[in-house]
């Protein structure tokens, strides 16, 4: 997909360290915008409705989802699958203080692997466990359904996509996804065709470098 870089610098507006992940020279996330990420998680497992959950996160990327999982006492189990050995690596020596801590959490495994084939496959997101079934997953790894990091992703979007998601899912489990675009009425409607349950929210949070708002959307549907 591209060269994958983490970098520090200093915010002279803010005097503070930002962190941030690029893709060759597309950015893909930074410590400064973390609500949203955030929300991913917040707002997935509050649709969870298990007292007792196992948990996936497709993609690490800085892991302040991955984190906010962990903060949800009900969640017994969370796999993070992350395509990039690099992404993995940056977290595994301590790289990135804001999330440091979660790796020593005994609840957490980040799981090298393809998100979207191990969604195709029947063996599903835990290669200690095939088959193995979910109360939630939580995905950020594209920019949105239509601006995808690989061509190879966009079958993903489609209602035969979405349906796999599904085979991977306890009864009532949820699939929440993170989109930088507002909410997309195509989109919704694919989600509407394949969950019993499924609504978009806008998330808003101060943007420090223009001193306004800015807006990404998460999606969250569920399964009877």
């Amino acid at each position: 997909m591209g060269v994958i870089s983490l970098r520090r610098r200093t915010e002279p507006s803010l005097n503070v360290d930002v962190y941030e992940a690029k893709l060759d020279d597309e950015f893909l996330m930074s410590s400064l915008f973390t609500v949203a990420e955030v929300e991913l998680a917040r707002l997935g497992l509050a649709a969870a409705a298990d007292s007792d959950l196992d948990v996936v996160v497709g993609g690490l990327g800085l892991g302040y989802t991955a984190q906010t999982a962990l903060a949800d006492p009900r969640v017994r189990a969370l796999v993070v699958v992350e395509a990039l050995a690099e992404v993995i690596g940056w977290h595994q020596r301590g790289l990135l203080p804001d999330t440091a801590e979660m790796v020593a959490d005994a609840r957490l495994r980040l799981q090298q692997g393809d998100f979207f084939a191990m969604t195709d496959s029947p063996a599903g997101f835990d290669p200690e466990a095939p088959g193995r079934r979910f109360h939630a997953v939580l995905l950020d790894i594209d920019h949105t359904p239509r601006h995808v990091l690989h061509p190879s992703h966009r079958a993903f979007y489609t209602p035969a996509g979405l349906k796999k998601i599904v085979d991977h899912l306890h009864p009532g489990g949820v699939f929440a996804l993170w989109s930088d675009d507002p909410p997309d009425s195509e989109f919704e409607a694919v989600l509407a065709g394949v969950f019993d349950r499924s609504e978009a929210s806008v998330v808003r949070f101060p943007n420090p470098l223009t001193g306004g708002y800015s807006t990404n959307t998460v999606y969250v549907a569920r399964r009877q």
